[in-house]
């Protein structure tokens, strides 16, 4: 059921400000190098019900797109961790969890 959007591009953060507006935007950063990150990213996507399939989920590989990751952080004011998911809403981070507490994350609260 989750559709993962990647993150590429620093356009793209101003994109998901504006749909924020109107529904909640995950961002989900991932390091493929890191072994727990690997774990919770699988977990993370177990949670998925048919309910959450509508939810905007990007992909942001931390590795490969170290930039992004840095503005992600600046954009919407929280320290960086891997793996981390954020869930902005009007434009800012209203959520945020990193390792293991993201798949402690109650999804149905931000449809």
């Amino acid at each position: 059921y989750l559709k993962w959007l990647p993150l590429t591009s620093l356009e793209q953060l101003a994109a998901i400000k504006n749909l924020s507006k109107i529904e909640s935007v995950l961002i989900f950063k991932h390091s493929t190098r890191c072994g727990i990150s690997s774990m919770v990213i699988k977990r993370f996507e177990a949670l998925f019900t048919e309910e959450h399939q509508h939810l905007k989920v990007y992909y942001l590989d931390l590795l490969n797109y170290r930039n992004i990751s840095d503005e992600v952080g600046y954009a919407f004011q929280v320290i960086h961790q891997s793996p981390q998911l954020l869930v902005v809403k009007n434009g800012v981070s209203v959520y945020n969890a990193s390792h293991y507490d993201i798949i402690q994350t109650d999804l149905t609260r931000f449809i």
